[in-house]
């Protein structure tokens, strides 16, 4: 990595410096901040100015564990910004629990004042609990999008890569900050240089807010069959009000038994079973991510029996959806 701007060539005047103020929360995921990082200081390179600057800020302004288990030493406290700062809330693990009420206080007060915020990866959640994003789209790590949907049903969620919003953006996590921050860096000072930092990080194919999180589901499952993925794309769609197998069979044109058997083929269960581990897996992240109570959870999930969900929740996770709430209050605690 010894590329460095083209001295034979005229140079660019490209503007204004910014300043970025990343906010480390606790277990913050590490491969979403340092993307988005490397695309400012690679910029600043590719460029040969210095367009970009940051700072890392953290409550109380000591070391902040990551999802890894390092810790990282920031530069300060949540501390006063300037009218045209740009803050990127870093989120991973446990959102709510590093959603303090000082961090909400001082993201109220320093909203007022303008400045463009972000949520990487479950960064958009306490921008969501701190009245941020009324009125605006946003996306969320898509693992952490049932939670964050029973909490916050008002707000528009996409399941896009990344999201702008006028003042706000908000980012899924993983390489979905890569893309965000190419964005901006075209935004700024143009495409030609934001292909620059892409080809500098070896990144060929940057996607834009209409590509989404997640793998096509025939690439999830690794099957290409057109009516399996349909019939998935049902299930998946309808967790609270499960589709029977014969109704999903009839939508594909096929019959029941007809249906059993592709699902044997393919996935090596029953369509029943399938949709069984769907609706137990948003569960799981419900009861992980919201403070809803087991009959709701069972509810939003399909199960109109409180002790029905209990005994197919056991069945497949080895515990009850009351030990995997108390479980998870102890690794908090």
């Amino acid at each position: 990595m010894n590329q460095t701007p083209r001295s034979d060539a005229a140079p660019v005047e490209y503007g204004a410096q910014k300043r970025f103020v990343f906010v480390l929360l606790d277990q913050f995921t590490l491969l979403s901040f340092a993307s988005a990082v490397e695309c400012l200081r690679v910029a600043n390179r590719m460029s040969g100015q210095k367009l970009y600057e940051w700072v890392l800020i953290g409550e109380g302004g000591g070391d902040v564990r990551c999802a890894l288990g390092s810790t990282f030493g920031v530069d300060d406290d949540l501390m006063e910004l300037r009218r045209d700062d740009t803050v990127v809330l870093c989120g991973g693990m446990d959102i709510r629990e590093a959603t303090t009420p000082k961090l909400l206080s001082w993201l109220r007060r320093e909203s007022r004042k303008g400045v463009i915020i972000g949520g990487l990866c479950t960064g958009a959640y306490p921008m969501a609990k701190a009245g941020l994003m009324e009125g605006k789209r946003s996306t969320i790590h898509w693992e952490n999008i049932d939670g964050f949907s029973e909490e916050f049903d008002e707000i528009e969620l996409s399941k896009s890569v990344y999201v702008l919003d006028g003042k706000r953006m908000t980012a899924a996590g993983g390489t979905a900050s890569l893309d965000l921050m190419l964005k901006l860096i075209a935004v700024d000072h143009g495409e030609g240089l934001a292909n620059s930092v892409a080809d500098q990080l070896v990144y060929s194919n940057i996607r834009t807010e209409q590509d989404t999180q997640r793998l096509s589901i025939p690439t999830r499952i690794g099957v290409r069959h057109p009516k399996l993925s349909v019939v998935i794309q049902k299930m998946e769609t309808n967790i609270e009000e499960p589709i029977s197998p014969a109704v999903l069979a009839k939508d594909v044109g096929m019959s029941t038994r007809q249906l059993e058997r592709l699902f044997r083929r393919y996935l090596n269960r029953s369509p029943k079973r399938y949709y069984m581990e769907l609706r137990l897996q948003k569960a799981r992240n419900l009861l992980m991510q919201t403070d809803l109570s087991v009959i709701n959870v069972a509810l939003a999930c399909g199960f109109a029996s409180p002790s029905h969900f209990s005994k197919c929740y056991r069945g497949h996770y080895d515990t009850t959806p009351y030990r995997e709430r108390g479980t998870k209050s102890n690794q908090s605690s």
